[in-house]
């Protein structure tokens, strides 16, 4: 078997870790056997030599197995989770867009997880919401399969992290492990619209993805350097489709939204997003509202397309903004709510 101080001397002499390697490596990390010195010797140095489709891929299905998972068997079923790390401090549009494609008639699984590197993570926004993160597994599939969306919130089904919690804290840089949270949701969705960091890991990401079997998905990463399709700039897409991979540039003019400045989509914290979103979906008229609505549309309707919900982007791009208008999307985000909290109330 592979030991990691093996595998740290293979990795710094920059050789390739084999995929059955890179599996014993990551099981020692994720059931507690290795030092934080070696974990984060080792997660260095991977960086430096830089990760293969075989090394993330065997990462990943040590993850995914590792996980506690919710098993669902639904059609169009998507996530919209992302590596995060842009810098940006944006309200949370993943998470928005989110309502907006379960009330396309897609499935939305939803991974997330508190904030690391922006004001409001996922988590972060729909606990100010009222939605309470404690949901069992069996519970958060019911709220998929009875209002078209549930969220998983990553610390109660990724357990085995704590044991890299300590190395990649005192690093305090990106290393492998920043790749690996939107490729292991716990429903191992195949529809997915991942925002990255950056646009250089896109093949990589996407060759791991078609090695597990993924159905239809889309990497994104702006010329402003968001983790989502931006109203500022052009976006870099990646596509996986069918097992097939492209690659193609969007605009926001080719979609009917005017190209437009970021201004007053930086938020502070949760509360502060959760005002944005709701303004939004309302239909409050003005700055930032208009500008917030037009960003949630560009990636609601990416996710619409992603699960198979209309047969082209545009198409899945107008969908969202009908959502919005006829306030079908603000109604799915109110239900959601309610069914979660009526969940908890049970309980007590």
């Amino acid at each position: 078997m592979m030991t990691l101080p093996q595998a740290i001397g293979l990795v710094v002499d920059r050789v390739d870790l084999s995929r059955q390697q890179m599996t014993e490596v990551m099981r020692q990390i994720m059931e507690g056997q290795a030092t934080d010195a070696q974990i984060g010797g080792f997660l260095m140095a991977m960086r430096m030599k830089g990760e293969t489709v075989d090394e993330v891929t065997a990462a990943v299905t040590v993850m995914r197995a590792l996980s506690t998972p919710v098993h669902l068997d639904l059609p169009h079923l998507v996530d919209t989770c992302g590596t995060g790390g842009d810098g940006a401090s944006l309200f949370n549009v993943s998470t928005a867009a989110s309502f907006i494609v379960a009330a396309s008639g897609a499935h939305v699984a939803k991974h997330g997880n508190r904030s690391a590197s922006s004001n409001s993570g996922s988590a972060d926004v729909l606990e100010a919401a009222g939605v309470p993160l404690t949901l069992t597994p069996d519970e958060v599939k019911h709220s998929v399969e009875t209002v078209g969306l549930g969220f998983m919130f990553a610390k109660s089904h990724h357990s085995a992290m704590r044991h890299a919690v300590g190395a990649r804290q005192e690093l305090k840089t990106r290393t492998l492990f920043n790749l690996l949270g939107p490729m292991t949701n716990p429903a191992n969705v195949t529809h997915q619209v991942i925002g990255l960091f950056s646009a250089d890991v896109a093949l990589l990401m996407a060759g791991v993805l078609q090695n597990l079997g993924s159905q239809h998905v889309l990497l994104v990463h702006s010329d402003d350097h968001l983790d989502e399709i931006s109203i500022a700039a052009d976006t870099s897409v990646t596509e996986l489709k069918n097992g097939n991979i492209t690659q193609y540039t969007i605009t926001p003019e080719q979609f009917g939204v005017a190209r437009q400045n970021l201004a007053g989509l930086q938020v502070t914290d949760a509360s502060a997003s959760l005002d944005l979103i709701e303004g939004a979906l309302t239909g409050k008229a003005g700055d930032p509202w208009d500008k917030a609505r037009d960003i949630m549309v560009l990636n609601a309707g990416a996710a619409i397309y992603a699960a198979d919900i209309t047969s082209t982007l545009a198409a899945g791009i107008a969908r969202a903004r009908l959502l919005i208008d006829n306030g079908a999307a603000h109604k799915k985000y109110q239900d959601f709510v309610a069914y979660t909290q009526a969940i908890e109330n049970k309980r007590s």
